[in-house]
């Protein structure tokens, strides 16, 4: 057993206080926080992170602030909209302290002060909006927020950061109400797009049946043109065949009018040729009248083409159509032979 003098009970008062001292003069301040300094109750200084000296005895430590930033859960609570709809929102904040003297001395208990105050705000503002926008429209409800809420706090000493909306849930019969409509808007579009689509292809198949109906016009009337180019060239040439049988007739040739007439008396007994219930055609000519047009024929002919007998022969018995049957009635004299 240690038998101790006064003078080393001395000594070990000494060092105790010593220690005592040497804690109250110095403190020592965490990386993300902030510490008030009182003396005798009042407000000084704040010490910064680090080692820091104090006066013993007559200041103190008064507030440890935590200037990191920090989040704060707004709890769910009832919204009546604009157009009565009731909505349950729920939401998260985020503030960091850039004044430790203000938070610690100008509010109570700074985290409950936030909360009631976005609390109040989101009633204000998202019951200042319809169900529609209140669904479509986070982003303008989190940026209200955000500058109402940042506004009131400032004498605080804080900053908030951020205001998210994390869920809004209408109620169950309303949800189902919006699904419903959804549901008819979506059919609406696709009733829309078929009636588009059929519209478009009927205007489509017009178009194609317009083109159709312009190109067989076209056709129609390039081929009357040239129908009507071929019946102007055969008038041509018949006027300029009448124009020579005139001319002969003028100068008083008769053969010019035996083989005018020939002409016309062949055509009519083709097409009689061609007819096919023509068998028996009674007529008033003879058949020697028909060779002796025909021989004017030729003697025409040579006249107009300039020939002493080269050019085009009388046509012969076989290579003159098919004729019909003919019952010769009594005999008439020939166009253009007098009776003795």
């Amino acid at each position: 057993m240690l038998n101790l003098t006064g003078f080393d009970i001395f000594v070990i008062g000494i060092v105790i206080l010593a220690i005592l001292l040497l804690f109250a003069l110095v403190k020592t301040v965490p990386q993300g926080y902030c510490y008030t300094v009182e003396r005798f109750g009042k407000y000084t200084r704040t010490l910064q992170p680090g080692l820091n000296i104090l006066t013993p005895f007559i200041e103190r430590i008064g507030a440890r602030m935590n200037v990191m930033e920090q989040v704060l859960h707004i709890p769910t609570q009832e919204v009546i909209t604009k157009d009565n709809a009731s909505v349950s929102a729920d939401a998260v904040a985020f503030y960091q302290v850039l004044n430790p003297a203000q938070a610690a001395y100008q509010v109570t208990n700074l985290e409950v002060a936030v909360q009631n105050l976005t609390m109040t705000n989101i009633r204000s503002v998202m019951g200042s909006m319809d169900l529609d926008e209140l669904l479509s429209n986070r982003d303008i409800i989190n940026d209200r927020l955000l500058r109402v809420v940042d506004e009131a706090v400032q004498p605080w000493g804080i900053k908030v950061t951020r205001i998210e909306i994390k869920d809004i849930q209408p109620p169950a019969d309303l949800v189902a109400s919006m699904g419903r409509q959804m549901k008819a808007e979506r059919e609406k579009r696709a009733q829309i797009l078929e009636a588009e689509g059929a519209r478009n292809a009927q205007i489509l198949r017009a178009e194609g049946a317009k083109q159709a109906a312009v190109l067989q016009a076209e056709g129609e009337r390039e081929a009357a043109f040239r129908d009507a180019e071929a019946r102007e060239r055969l008038a041509e040439a018949e006027a300029r065949a009448t124009q020579v049988v005139s001319e002969a007739i003028a100068a008083g040739d008769v053969q010019a009018i035996n083989y005018f007439v020939a002409q016309k008396y062949t055509e009519a007994l083709v097409e009689i040729g061609k007819a096919g219930n023509s068998k028996i055609v009674l007529m008033p000519l003879e058949a020697s009248s028909l060779i002796g047009s025909l021989s004017g024929i030729g003697a025409i002919a040579r006249e107009v083409f300039g020939g002493d007998g080269d050019g085009p022969a009388a046509p012969s018995r076989a290579t003159q159509p098919r004729q019909p049957t003919i019952r010769r009635p009594p005999t008439v004299p020939p166009f253009g032979s007098s009776e003795s």
